[in-house]
């Protein structure tokens, strides 16, 4: 069994003459990852490896995470950097044989296009809200029945959860 976690880097800044690749987090997305991470480990969900885009915002949304995750292996991965959902899967397939749950932190549409296209069963409240948007900082859980990351396909993929960071931030306030 092979668990693939799909982050959307979190809310980023668009300041004026940087380049996307450059572009910072802004206030609300530094609030966002660091709960995303909290989230990733407290509910059991750590990764064995990372792949990571290189752009800024993902790199420091993967920073603000790896507080909660120190001993988690990440590569930067520039074909992932804005790439299609095809390419971003080709990306997934290559990961290490060895790591059993991969969390790739990458870009839309790409990345929300991939999850949709691996989508084969889950819960349809779940698949609903990951139909009507992948928001900065969401993450998306599948399982698949796999032998290695090799064989993720299209449709095979089980939706477990998907949350977003407001989800979380609301969960806060409750308590």
């Amino acid at each position: 069994m092979r668990r693939l976690l799909l982050l959307r880097h979190a809310k980023s800044a668009y300041p004026q003459g940087v380049a996307d690749i450059d572009r910072p987090l802004n206030g609300r997305g530094r609030e966002a990852a660091p709960l995303m991470g909290a989230y990733i480990a407290r509910e059991g969900l750590t990764p064995d490896h990372v792949m990571v885009s290189p752009a800024r915002r993902t790199q420091e949304t993967w920073a603000a995470l790896r507080a909660e995750l120190p001993e988690t292996p990440m590569e930067t991965v520039p074909s992932i950097y804005e790439a299609q959902a095809a390419r971003i899967l080709d990306a997934i397939r290559s990961a290490p044989a060895e790591a059993t749950t991969l969390l790739v932190i990458g870009h839309n549409p790409g990345l929300g296009d991939l999850a949709l296209r691996l989508v084969g069963e889950g819960p349809k409240d779940l698949q609903k809200d990951l139909r009507e948007k992948f928001p900065t900082a969401a993450l998306a859980v599948f399982a698949f029945d796999a032998e290695g990351w090799e064989d993720i396909a299209a449709g095979g993929g089980r939706l477990l959860r998907f949350v977003r960071p407001r989800q979380l931030a609301a969960d806060m306030d409750d308590d």
